[in-house]
């Protein structure tokens, strides 16, 4: 089978979101064939190069996202009132009362149609005329959206928005529609693959629904984060206008690459819940938890007696949404309950909020702990220390796992916890806030308290502390759930059967064999049999049985590798 893997900022890229569950499913899939078709996020991106890729990854096509030269091409009168008519019922359906969540049912099925048929037309002419970057980008779009949120039934913020507002959107918009200009969905391109997989919603969904459009390509999209919900926890204090207006387009756009999508998986029920409130089908709906290489934690796993009985560790992100300072104040309370108590918090900070986040942390634990010393001839020393792994003394992240007997997790808003998923691989008994996937994960194999609350924290953990058979047990049961739900094997064997079924379902009948018959695979079956056909032994002929029985059997088709992609 062959795979058109899509992806947005991610995999080949060393720095690329999603980079390691795409390598991941790449090589443990070696029977597939894999094209990879990846949107760059910056130069610097594209500067650090890719990953090393295996020998099933066939071709990698990549273009920017972050940069877009002018096409060359000046289209005709009719090709700029075709923009604009499909542009204009595009604003339309962003404006509209209806381009919200929570809208009548008929309205949003209608609303839908009028998106799809706006995006593909769009696409259309950008077939046509070879793109449409210069026309997304002309002032008779931004006027084109002017008109469509001063236009009757527009939503109040959308009749409210400005003109740096509109530049915005616009400049927004023409970012995100980008893949609409790319020649990639030809039949020496995406129209060559069984199976479009899109590994993140957002603009990586686009070139499947175009293949699909185009050609009948089969698509199945992969969210471990809901782009819409990604929108409203990263731009809050963008103008009401920029907010609704892109909301809209995040939601239509996911509503329709739901709805044209074979199977949509998540990787856990709370993405699943914001999917199904985007408009997923039900029916289409499986959720895939990521899978993580257990192997380096198996050693700290099995031997959870080397953990000091007195240390709490965090291990994550350091940036303001894992909420330090409640753990900070939760750790003054177990102090006085557990004077021994010291708390190891392993991470490093992401971008300059983070950094400066980790300098108010430091601070406050500062003031709130002084540096307590033995003796009077002994150096003082802080009973909270700020690490990062990598380091003599955290070389790995199963060594940050290893040196505490309870790990507690402190955020306010998180995805799938990957980091908690590492603990219990650890074999550690937990205490975590109730946010994201973390009850999902966690089971009944840890402890779970309110966010935001310092004192709840701190019951939990001093309760493990003081009761070493309960951690043991916690721990146990944490690693079995863990190996049993969490680990490569168990995703890459989901997403073969995925990829499987979708196939048997709908195969993508365009290719002949020298017949002219066509064929239900890219490439046959049997090309990848890995040994050669062997004579017939006529013992194994049923007696009086047929003819074909006894014959010599057919040689499989030889695989013709095809023209090695740009890369």
């Amino acid at each position: 089978m062959r795979i058109g893997l899509l992806t947005e900022a991610g995999y080949p890229y060393v720095s690329g979101d999603a980079r390691l569950w795409c390598d991941r499913l790449v090589h443990g899939l070696a029977q597939h064939e894999f094209d990879v078709y990846a949107l760059s996020r910056s130069q610097s991106q594209e500067d650090e190069g890719w990953v090393p890729l295996p020998p099933n990854v066939r071709r990698v096509r990549t273009a920017p996202l972050w940069m877009a030269e002018d096409d060359e091409m000046v289209p005709g009168r009719r090709a700029r009132r075709r923009f604009r008519e499909c542009f204009a019922e595009l604003a339309a359906v962003l404006c509209g009362a209806a381009g919200t969540l929570g809208a009548p049912e008929n309205a949003s099925t209608s609303e839908a149609d009028r998106f799809a048929n706006a995006l593909y037309g769009l696409a259309e002419l950008a077939r046509e005329t070879g793109g449409l970057v210069g026309a997304l980008r002309s002032e008779a779009a931004v006027r084109t959206l002017e008109r469509a949120c001063r236009a009757p039934g527009a939503q109040r913020a959308a009749r409210e928005a400005r003109v740096p507002d509109l530049l915005a959107v616009a400049g927004y918009l023409e970012r995100a529609l980008r893949p609409l200009s790319l020649d990639w969905y030809e039949d020496d391109g995406l129209g060559a693959v069984d199976l479009c997989h899109a590994a993140s919603g957002g603009a990586a969904v686009l070139p499947g629904l175009l293949a699909r459009h185009f050609t009948g390509v089969p698509l199945l999209v992969t969210e471990y984060g809901v782009r819409l919900r990604t929108h409203y926890l990263t731009t809050p204090d963008a103008p009401p206008a920029v907010r609704s207006l892109l909301a809209a387009f995040q939601g239509r756009l996911a509503a329709e690459a739901y709805r044209q999508a074979e199977i949509v998986t998540s990787g856990n029920t709370h993405a699943r819940r914001w999917q199904e409130r985007c408009g997923a089908d039900r029916a289409k709906l499986r959720t895939v938890h990521p899978g993580m290489d257990a192997r380096p934690f198996a050693e700290v796993g099995e031997s959870p007696e080397c953990a000091d009985p007195d240390t709490l560790v965090w291990v994550g992100r350091v940036e303001p949404a894992k909420d330090l300072v409640s753990l900070l104040h939760a750790f003054a309370e177990i102090r006085k309950q557990r004077p021994k108590a010291r708390l190891r918090v392993v991470g490093a900070p992401v971008g300059a909020e983070g950094a400066a986040y980790l300098l108010h942390c430091r601070a406050l634990a500062a003031q709130l702990f002084p540096d307590e010393a033995e003796g009077p001839h002994s150096p003082g020393d802080n009973p909270v220390s700020f690490e990062e792994i990598g380091g003599p003394e955290l070389p790995r992240p199963a060594d940050a796992y290893a040196s505490g007997a309870v790990t507690v997790l402190s955020s306010v808003v998180e995805g799938f916890p990957i980091g908690l998923v590492e603990a219990m691989l650890a074999g550690r008994a937990t205490v975590s806030t109730d946010v994201g996937a973390v009850v999902e994960v966690i089971g009944g194999t840890g402890l779970v308290v309110p966010p935001r609350n310092p004192r709840a924290l701190a019951e939990a953990c001093v309760a493990l502390l003081r009761d070493p058979a309960r951690r043991a047990r916690l721990g146990a049961a944490a690693r079995a759930r863990a190996l049993e739900l969490f680990t490569v094997e168990q995703n890459i064997e989901a997403f073969h059967g995925i990829y499987l079924e979708i196939v048997s379902r709908a195969p993508v009948r365009r290719f002949l064999d020298g017949a002219g018959e066509p064929l239900p695979f890219a490439v046959p079956a049997e090309a990848q049999v890995p040994v050669s056909w062997s004579a017939p032994s006529p013992s194994l002929a049923a007696r009086n049985g047929p003819a074909w029985a006894t014959a010599r059997p057919v040689r499989a088709t030889p695989h013709v590798p095809a023209p090695e992609g740009a890369r």
